[in-house]
């Protein structure tokens, strides 16, 4: 028996409440973005395209870091090693043979894709055994230091990198045959890339939202609330933390090998402190334990530069290099930490909790008391 008409949110079974769009809102906002997202490519330009694919792919790996951090409750700063992991194994594979750096020529996108992300969850199971014996601040520490370690192996190892200021290309975006990042018939390059993005970005976006709704999010709930009482109830604290380790790695690998598709090359440089920053702020900003905030702070902090960039027009003492009072770089870096410490006192929930107010007081109106 379906819920009564005029009544979206009076369920007669518990399978109707938990549907994926249990409501018909929902499920008009959700098509609506989604045919919104579609028609994009047809009405920006196609540098604008290329920043949201990028934010498309930030997302994924925000959802990611968001799976570890918001929903199991375990700080990670490393979040920059394990896209590392991602980005040169799928450069490595689809590389060519034949070029001054490691490459074994498998350009097709969903073999090197689905090896980056094991790649980067085996690393993530291999450093998820130290999730169990420490956590807060400790394991914090710990995970900052594979971001150092990761700089210095990936700096000396220039048969995989390239070395610092020289890179190496990014992996090939390849579907049977066709390299997306060309033009073809009917679409550009960048549309292209936008699409694939942005399709990944919903196809990953729908797995992660069903795993935190399954037993295995419930767990990790348990384990971020108070992980005495989740052992106590019966929860395996070694299996779910090492499996949120390995999840989140998978898809920071994933990210890391899509990540600098868009702009085609990347060095040693480019996985440092700050992208680790980076991408907390997304969770942060955004709003930790929810997928769409993840999805909202990725496209906030990658939509940011862009925004910053036209500072120097307006504020004189403002520069684009180092000839200024202060440049733009140095205003995005005082952003992040800035937007974080401003977004945890004012809205801990993140973009997602405006989001939910302003929803819920347009529910009841004009009786919103």
């Amino acid at each position: 028996m379906k819920g009564l008409k005029g009544r979206p949110e009076l369920y007669t079974s518990y399978a109707q409440d938990m549907a994926f769009l249990n409501t018909r809102p929902k499920r008009a906002w959700t098509g609506a973005l989604v045919v919104f997202a579609l028609l994009m490519p047809f009405a920006v330009t196609d540098d604008l395209l290329m920043l949201l694919a990028t934010g498309f792919v930030a997302a994924i790996g925000a959802i990611g870091l968001n799976i570890v951090t918001g929903y199991a409750g375990q700080v990670s700063l490393g979040h920059a090693f394990f896209l590392a992991i991602g980005a040169y194994t799928g450069a490595a594979l689809s590389g060519d043979p034949d070029g001054r750096v490691l490459g074994f020529g498998i350009t097709s996108l969903p073999v090197w894709l689905l090896a980056s992300g094991l790649v980067a969850a085996l690393f993530g199971v291999i450093v998820a055994p130290l999730a169990v014996r420490l956590r807060g601040l400790y394991l914090a520490i710990v995970t900052l230091g594979l971001v150092f370690l990761g700089e210095h192996v990936f700096r000396e190892w220039d048969s995989l990198t390239g070395g610092p200021g020289v890179g190496r290309p990014a992996a090939v975006p390849e579907v049977f045959g066709v390299r997306l990042d060309r033009p073809s018939e009917f679409f550009t390059g960048p549309q292209q890339l936008y699409l694939l993005m942005f399709v990944l970005l919903v196809i990953f976006g729908v797995l992660a939202r069903n795993l935190v709704r399954s037993r295995i999010g419930r767990a990790f709930a348990a384990v971020r609330d108070r992980d005495l009482a989740a052992a106590v109830i019966g929860v395996d604290l070694t299996k779910y933390k090492v499996l949120a380790f390995a999840i989140s790695s998978f898809y920071a690998g994933v990210a890391g090998a899509l990540l600098f598709v868009v702009n085609g090359f990347f060095d040693p440089g480019s996985f440092n402190l700050l992208l680790s920053v980076q991408y907390i702020a997304m969770v942060l900003i955004g709003g930790a334990g929810t997928i769409s905030g993840a999805v909202m702070g990725a496209l906030f902090i990658t939509l940011l530069p862009r925004i910053t960039r036209e500072l120097p027009a307006v504020l004189p003492f403002i520069s684009t290099d180092a000839t200024g009072v202060i440049t733009v770089f140095q205003v995005e870096a005082v952003l992040y930490g800035l937007l974080i410490v401003v977004f945890l006192i004012v809205e801990p929930r993140g973009l997602f909790g405006i989001w939910v107010r302003v929803r819920n007081y347009w529910r009841t109106w004009p009786f919103s008391y």
